[in-house]
């Protein structure tokens, strides 16, 4: 069933809000893809502060040409039935996301994104995909901090315990 014009305006008045308060978007194509793997995509997204919309192009386009006109002219070049992924609390969470699902799932492939105000294309969504998290690298730099004092004690303690079962062999 066709949609009336007035759905028209609201979906591309849905994607322009959405695309104003969006850190990160990507791209995918869902073509033969399962109801179920949609359904997963749409609640990781939603538990990762973010979300998934399906939307015709041409709908798309629109709302980018009233929101981001230098972007506009990129959606043309996207094939296949396209479904959008906002991040809007972490940029990377969107890129990671769709990644693990097109590895996971071979009907879900990566067209491309807009990461920091520029289309990007699948190569570089991955890339940015494969970049750790900010809490990733919280946790290196943890364990790098850690590693000497614990390098440390380590020592210390090994003379303790060579004394004590150099003890245990007198008696």
């Amino acid at each position: 069933m066709p949609l009336t014009k007035q759905q028209k305006k609201e979906i591309i008045e849905r994607l322009q809000e959405k695309i104003e308060q969006q850190k990160s978007i990507v791209f995918i194509n869902f073509k033969g893809s399962k109801v179920k793997d949609l359904f997963d995509l749409r609640k990781k997204a939603k538990n990762n502060k973010g979300e998934l919309m399906v939307a015709k192009k041409t709908l798309t386009k629109i709302a980018f040409e009233k929101t981001k006109p230098s972007l506009a002219k990129e959606i043309d070049k996207l094939q296949g039935e396209m479904a959008l992924i906002f991040s809007y609390d972490d940029m990377l969470r969107g890129p990671k996301l769709a990644y693990q699902m097109s590895a996971k799932t071979k009907n879900i492939k990566i067209l491309g994104g807009v990461f920091e105000g520029k289309f990007i294309d699948e190569d570089k969504v991955i890339s940015v995909a494969q970049i750790p998290s900010r809490e990733e690298l919280f946790a290196g730099l943890l364990r790098i901090l850690q590693t000497p004092i614990t390098n440390l004690m380590n020592a210390l303690q090994g003379n303790t315990r060579k004394l004590i079962i150099i003890l245990n062999q007198i008696n």
